[in-house]
């Protein structure tokens, strides 16, 4: 049974979720947070991910403070009380 995850949306992506800084979904996996966020929030998905559903290369994807493509990419499992974080990547030079 999927438990309830929440997920931390960035300031400049709240357009796409009325304003809410916050949702929460129901997911066991990343790749079930990003289906719900498709699913609810299909513009901030399209921001998130690319047309292959993979998350974009300038999108970082958090489970508490783990980055998600270091830990086994969108098969992570979730934990009760782990919040997803989603930022989008700074670079510089």
């Amino acid at each position: 049974m999927p438990m309830s995850a929440t997920v931390l949306i960035p300031r400049i992506l709240t357009q796409y979720t009325g304003g809410c800084a916050e949702v929460s979904v129901q997911a066991n996996t990343v790749g079930e947070v990003l289906a719900a966020l498709k699913r609810d929030f299909p513009a901030l998905y399209q921001c998130v991910c690319d047309e292959t559903d993979a998350v974009r290369r300038h999108i970082n994807v958090f489970v508490n403070n783990d980055l998600v493509h270091h830990q086994g990419g969108t098969p992570t499992r979730l934990h009760k009380g782990d919040v997803i974080s989603i930022f989008q990547a700074v670079s510089g030079g």
